[in-house]
């Protein structure tokens, strides 16, 4: 049995939002909710990452709030919100709310952030990797305590997921915050990983088995779905970009999970 061996698997579809009207992007959303993705998720951008630098690109958190009322199944969140671009207190707050417009399906997936030109052009301070981590570590216990003191409370413990895989201290503040974490690498960097967050736990008195592993995949699932579930990782997300939101990947995926869930 592995650490996280007792989940379900589950698929979800990250829709990069570029390069696509905002019509397109809500089709593939629901697409993939009628498909029977687990999770939707978007980024936490201001300017396309591939393709035309300049392209067509929504903003985040307001996209979903509307993914919270034009879905009614598929948890959502952002893969993931940049913790430098909004107070602590009120991204709880936001994050809050479009839990409660959902009805509890929000997910509050964050990251200290990377991406200079989001930085640059809406005029936050890029500073240092280290700095920004550490704006992290002081941002969670904050969003932590704000949850506890809103009226109305969020309508359940609304799952943090952190991504990033930097093993000294991303990898800790997961064991010490996070209920999903999610990654990027083929099997052998995700075993390390892995690895490592289970270490973490260790030091912190963490069941591992309370940490959701996510991991983001391409591909056809034979290449490497069954030596990443061997890990303990259940959660797997596919993206598609625009303008043609391609779902065929998703499509493999899904059908992958419903032969290991029975």
């Amino acid at each position: 049995m592995t650490a996280t061996g007792h989940r379900q698997v589950r698929i979800g579809l990250q829709v990069q939002p570029q390069h696509a009207d905002y019509d397109d992007i809500r089709r593939t959303v629901a697409e993939a909710e009628r498909l029977g993705a687990d999770l939707v998720f978007n980024w936490d951008h201001f300017y396309p990452l591939t393709g035309d630098p300049d392209g067509k690109h929504f903003e985040c958190w307001t996209m979903l709030g509307a993914w919270a009322e034009a879905t009614s199944r598929v948890e959502f969140g952002a893969l993931v919100t940049c913790n430098s671009y909004r107070n602590p207190e009120l991204l709880a707050d936001m994050a809050r709310t479009v839990d409660h417009i959902s009805g509890g399906r929000a997910v509050l997936g964050i990251g200290a952030g990377w991406f200079e030109k989001d930085y640059r052009e809406y005029g936050y301070e890029f500073g240092t990797k280290g700095g920004r981590l550490a704006d992290l570590a002081e941002a969670l216990p904050r969003i932590e305590k704000r949850w506890a003191r809103l009226n109305p409370a969020p309508t359940r413990k609304i799952p943090v997921l952190i991504g990033g895989g930097g093993e000294r201290k991303t990898l800790r503040l997961v064991a010490e915050h996070a209920d999903i974490w999610h990654g990027f690498g083929d099997v052998e960097v995700a075993a390390r990983k892995v690895e490592v967050l289970d270490r973490h736990c260790a030091d912190v008195g963490r069941d591992p088995r309370e940490i959701e592993r996510s991991v983001g995949v391409h591909g056809d699932p034979a290449a490497s779905g069954d030596q990443l579930l061997d890990l303990g990782i259940t959660l797997f997300t596919v993206s598609a970009g625009g303008p043609d939101y391609d779902l065929d990947t998703l499509r493999r995926w899904l059908a992958w999970r419903d032969e290991k869930n029975g």
